[in-house]
């Protein structure tokens, strides 16, 4: 059992470090998720910036029209100013005038303003486009690593089975399969000592008849609290009263207080078959 403890201590730093490359891997992937997020809300701001241009780009258009249309009819009207022949001639041509002159103003300064969000619509469209290329740029190099980091990772992680698969060979499949899940739900730690009758994984008082089966290492046995396998290991104690062959058997376990009992290690607990 000494050699079948050491394989599983092996496999155990094995399939840990199995078990850290393929959550390395599939975290990888994730760092791309900022970058892609931020080229993705650049494209859109580009997008609505040049909207807005074209936008502003009609209406400086239309202020256009607007404009020589009001400069034309002032232009007219005082050309008309020769022609007049009375007072009242004079004041309606007067007024047109000057109406034309305050749209003309007017459509002067929508046309200058419009100018304006043209010339701040451009610069803003153009650093835009800069950081869309340079972020573009940034995420393809960053995609290549990523790439490159995997395929290391996953050649990493083909040296690692096939090491698993020679240290597996001649196994019970049911132990392994059942102790690459420990592995898994208990923090890379499948296989651990008992001392002085108490698990050093769940740090659970056992049973001394229990503990004696343990200590003779005959077979594989499970922890019933925390499922890790279980072998034997000096203490350097007193361990008479745990090893003694009249102890209490396993069945005393219903006689402790749930008090005792840590509610994590509580909820972790698992039938076993131990005939397996």
């Amino acid at each position: 059992m000494d050699a079948i403890f050491d394989k599983l201590r092996d496999l155990q730093d094995i399939l840990s470090e199995k078990i850290d490359l393929e959550q390395s891997m599939q975290e990888i992937p994730k760092m791309l998720v900022t970058q892609t997020e931020l080229l993705a809300r650049l494209k859109r701001t580009f997008i609505e910036k040049n909207q807005d241009y074209e936008r502003s780009k009609n209406a400086e258009a239309e202020y256009r029209n607007y404009l020589a249309e009001a400069e034309a009819k002032r232009e007219k009207a005082e050309k008309n100013m020769d022609f007049i022949n009375t007072q009242r001639e004079y004041e309606a041509l007067d007024k047109e005038i000057e109406d034309a002159a305050g749209k003309e103003q007017e459509f002067r300064n929508r046309l200058q303003k419009e100018l304006r969000v043209l010339s701040d619509l451009d610069g803003e469209i153009k650093q835009h486009q800069a950081l869309i290329e340079q972020q573009e740029a940034e995420l393809e190099e960053k995609r290549r690593d990523i790439e490159s980091e995997l395929a290391d990772k996953k050649s990493q992680l083909q040296t690692l089975s096939e090491r698993e698969e020679e240290l597996a060979a001649g196994m019970d499949p049911d132990v392994l399969f059942k102790f690459e899940r420990i592995i898994r739900n208990k923090m890379g730690l499948g296989i651990v000592a008992i001392k002085g009758g108490v698990c050093m994984g769940c740090h659970m008082i056992l049973p001394a008849q229990f503990a004696n089966s343990v200590r003779h290492g005959e077979e594989i046995i499970f922890c019933p609290y925390c499922s890790r396998i279980l072998f034997y290991e000096e203490s350097g104690q007193e361990e008479e009263f745990f090893f003694d062959e009249d102890a209490s058997s396993l069945s005393d376990l219903d006689d402790i207080d749930d008090e005792d009992y840590d509610d994590d290690e509580e909820d972790e607990r698992v039938n076993i078959d131990y005939e397996e």
